[in-house]
């Protein structure tokens, strides 16, 4: 196994199905964990390029084929973890493109297992 076999972040079946709907109506696309405020702690869905993303936000990964960005700061709270992103029924962010379709994404996460952990810290991911 190498080291980049453990994802940071990892989305379920039913996110990549609405990701590859919002896709389909929007085009590319990218998220970034929110760390609070309006939406609370979200992962929020834009189009490619709507927020800018510098050197205090990191990329964990991809899901469905999209950048997913979190805050160094979030980052920090969440190393030890794997977001799972998840869609529920219920009103979206208000700054997130599944807004109207009646379902949000949600980030859930689980820690990650002792050997898991020691692959992400080897491949300097931690």
């Amino acid at each position: 196994m190498s080291t980049d076999d453990v994802p940071q972040v990892v989305a379920t079946p039913a996110a990549l199905a609405l990701i590859a709907r919002l896709a389909g109506e929007h085009g590319p696309l990218m998220f970034h964990q929110s760390g609070g405020c309006c939406d609370g702690s979200a992962p929020m869905c834009y189009g490619a390029g709507e927020l800018l993303v510098g050197a205090g936000d990191r990329h964990l990964g991809e899901i469905g084929g999209m950048p997913f960005y979190i805050s160094e700061s979030q980052f920090e709270y969440w190393r030890h973890t794997q977001l799972i992103i998840d869609v529920v029924e219920g009103r979206g962010g208000m700054f997130s493109l599944e807004g109207p379709t009646g379902q949000r994404f949600l980030t859930r996460s689980r820690l990650f297992e002792d050997a898991e952990w020691a692959q992400i810290v080897a491949s300097g991911r931690g």
